[in-house]
């Protein structure tokens, strides 16, 4: 994706990392998973809710052999810890090629949450990018 820089607009770039994403190799998806963190819940959370999570985690580990993917985007925050326990708990009873097709969907839209943070950062009040890492086209 570094070698196609710059990008026309923020759109290009999250098509063309979504195109990046479905031609991964299982290497660069175990590489991908590897990196990953489990999602975490907010310091509000409950200890009970943190215990239970921490617990669901390490199964999941134990089972699956890489971190607990999920994206959240959507979902208020008092809603995150009861999404986050139900899916683990849910994808618990998956086998590993259905979870780890799963977890590539997932990272899949991690992803694409990354980027758009990424690109609301670099774009100006007025809604133009900037320059600062050349990730878009130069303007006019």
């Amino acid at each position: 994706m570094a070698a196609h820089r710059p990008y026309p607009d923020a759109d290009a770039l999250l098509a063309a990392a979504d195109e990046a994403s479905y031609d991964l190799s299982q290497a660069d998806l175990t590489e991908a998973l590897a990196a990953e963190h489990s999602a975490e819940l907010d310091h509000g959370a409950s200890y009970a809710a943190l215990l239970a999570l921490d617990a669901a985690h390490a199964e999941y580990e134990r089972k699956f052999g890489h971190a607990f993917v999920i994206c959240l985007d959507g979902y208020p925050p008092e809603e995150q810890a009861d999404q986050l326990l139900g899916a683990i708990r849910r994808r618990m009873g998956h086998e590993v090629d259905e979870e780890r097709s799963l977890s590539a969907d997932e990272l899949r839209r991690v992803a694409q949450s990354r980027l758009l943070d990424v690109t609301r950062r670099l774009t100006r009040s007025d809604g133009l990018p900037t320059a600062e890492i050349g990730l878009f086209a130069p303007v006019g």
